[in-house]
């Protein structure tokens, strides 16, 4: 490689991240000042967009922190957009996603049949980030909610559970360990790869039909490992690693899902294949 490419593709690695920080900020800023749109179950869903978004935040996070970014870059394309809380645990405020996986889906069983009750929307799209794109298909395969799900896009889901790098295998080590795990906090043992919540949800295949599903994922996720983990198997999924969007994208885990509008604009296209455009480095700026 020329001394020069070598020099170049870091400084535009460093200025996407830049722009992948700094718009949505402004954008979420903005946000604030108007609250049109978000959580407004007075929205009317339009002929373009017919399906209410439902965003599912990750563990240890909560239905607004979650989505400052990407709830105002959907509504600025004409969805009406929701976000619960689930998860939640007594005694500890702020953040959730916390409580036994199979009771969050419960909840969020409620939370899109409440939305559709507002919206008059036939079927819902759901969004979520780590453990909230993961969450969602224990609802889509046991609750019933494949006949009211249209598209499902998970940012950074621990779809087959995570090792943390190898750090879960030495629990065993540990004894009484993950029990405490359990105990403290039933989401964080649910989500280790092998556990027997993730091996009744993956039982029988991923997917269900009547649902399109998008995975989107990060080379440099340091949470959900190995990375390739999170991506599904079936007849209508869609696998996307960001880096094969664009090679100089740097999110890791949290960035992907809070902050990364290439990411978004890959969200987008989900939403709407039907208008689709090419994701690259310049939806960054978008």
């Amino acid at each position: 490689m020329l001394p020069w490419k070598r020099v170049l593709r870091p400084l535009t690695a460093l200025l996407l991240t830049a722009a992948v920080v700094a718009v949505p900020a402004a954008t979420a800023q903005a946000s604030t000042a108007s609250s049109t749109g978000w959580n407004d179950y007075s929205c009317e869903p339009s002929a373009a967009h017919p399906d209410p978004v439902v965003l599912v935040h990750g563990t240890f996070a909560n239905g607004t922190d979650n989505w400052l970014a990407l709830a105002p870059y959907l509504e600025a394309r004409g969805y009406c957009v929701f976000s619960l809380d689930y998860g939640q645990l007594p005694g500890v405020p702020l953040v959730y996603g916390l409580g036994p996986i199979d009771e969050s889906a419960a909840q969020l069983q409620v939370y899109v049949d409440k939305v559709l009750a507002a919206t008059g929307a036939a079927k819902v799209d759901l969004v979520g980030h780590s453990q909230g794109g993961m969450m969602p298909r224990y609802y889509l395969k046991f609750l019933g909610g494949a006949a009211k799900v249209d598209t499902f896009v998970g940012i950074a889901p621990d779809n087959h559970g995570t090792t943390l790098d190898g750090l879960t295998k030495l629990l065993p080590y540990f004894p009484g360990a993950e029990d405490v795990i359990a105990s403290a906090a039933p989401a964080l043992a649910d989500q280790v790869a092998g556990s027997a919540f993730l091996t009744k949800l993956n039982a029988g295949g991923d997917t269900v039909p009547g649902v399109h599903y998008t995975v989107i994922a990060t080379r440099y996720d340091e949470v959900v490992t190995p990375y390739t983990s999170q991506f599904l198997s079936g007849s209508d999924v869609h696998n996307v690693l960001i880096q094969n969007l664009c090679s100089v994208d740097l999110s890791e885990h949290a960035l992907l899902g809070l902050t990364d509008r290439i990411a978004f604009h890959e969200v987008s296209n989900a939403l709407d294949p039907a208008h689709a455009t090419t994701t690259n480095c310049l939806s960054a700026l978008s």
